[in-house]
C-alpha cells in the first residue's frame, strides 16, 4: 500500500515497504504449493501486518498473523481494514493471535510454513532457541521455517552497516544483536530443522530456509 493511501490509524514500517517485494519473490520459490488448498503459514512477530497483508494478496496462502500482546491492537486494525476493503484478503489474512515465543501455548497447527522477519535480532538471545523449537513443533513434517533478517557468519559481518547495526542494538540492550548464522544452524539441527538455503536479499539481509524432517523429528 503506498504511503499516501496508508490509513492514519494503522501501524506502518518503511522497512516492510522496502523489502516486501524482494521477500515475495523469495517466498514464491519456497513456500509449499498444496494442490487441494492454500498453504497454511504462521507468521511469528507480524509487527505492523504489512508483510502478512501483502503476501496473502499475492500468494496462494492462508496467512496467520501473530505477535506479542502489545502489537495485537494494530494488527487487528490492519486485518479489519483489509477485510473491509479487499474481499479476497478477508479469507486469506487471518485475525492475529497472541504469541510469545518463550511460552508453550503456540497455535496448534500443523502449518506448511512458519515465517518470521526481523525478529531474531530484537528478541533476547535466550529466546532464539524457543523460536526454533516452537516453529519445529507446529510445522507439518516437511514444512519450512523461513527466517529473514541480517546475520553474521562466525562473528564476521557481511557489511559495515550490519556491524554498526549490531553495535547499536547491543548498546540499547546487550541481549539484542545480529545473530550468527552458524549458531542458528546448530540450533535448528537440534530441533530437527535441516538447513536448505541461505538466500541473499537487498540491504545485506538474508532469508534462511530450514525444513522440518519429513519424519517429523
Amino acid at each position: 500500500m503506498p504511503l499516501s493511501s496508508q490509513p492514519l490509524d494503522l501501524p506502518f514500517s518503511e522497512a516492510c515497504e522496502r523489502n516486501k517485494q524482494p521477500l515475495l519473490e523469495a517466498l514464491r520459490a519456497w513456500l509449499p504449493q498444496p494442490h487441494a488448498r492454500p498453504a497454511q503459514v504462521l507468521e511469528v512477530g507480524s509487527g505492523t501486518g504489512q508483510h502478512g497483508l501483502y503476501f496473502s494478496q499475492h500468494l496462494p496462502v492462508r496467512w496467520q498473523l501473530s505477535d506479542r500482546s502489545e502489537h495485537l491492537p494494530g494488527l487487528r486494525r490492519r486485518q479489519a481494514h483489509a477485510s473491509a476493503t479487499n474481499a479476497a484478503a478477508a479469507g486469506q489474512l487471518l485475525p492475529p493471535l497472541q504469541l510469545d515465543v518463550t511460552q508453550p501455548d503456540w497455535p496448534a497447527g500443523p502449518f506448511d510454513a512458519v515465517f518470521s522477519a526481523n525478529t531474531a535480532h530484537i528478541m533476547p538471545a535466550t529466546a532464539v532457541p524457543s523460536l526454533f523449537a516452537g516453529s519445529a513443533r507446529v510445522l507439518a513434517p516437511g514444512g519450512l521455517f523461513l527466517l529473514y533478517g541480517p546475520f553474521h557468519d562466525g562473528g564476521v559481518h557481511t557489511s559495515a552497516s550490519n556491524a554498526a547495526f549490531d553495535a547499536h542494538l547491543r548498546a540499547i540492550d546487550p541481549a539484542m544483536g545480529v545473530r550468527d548464522s552458524l549458531e542458528l544452524i546448530a540450533i535448528a539441527r537440534a530441533q530437527g530443522l535441516v538447513p536448505e538455503a541461505d538466500l541473499p536479499l537487498p540491504a545485506n539481509n538474508r532469508l534462511l530456509v530450514f525444513r522440518r524432517s519429513p519424519a517429523g523429528g
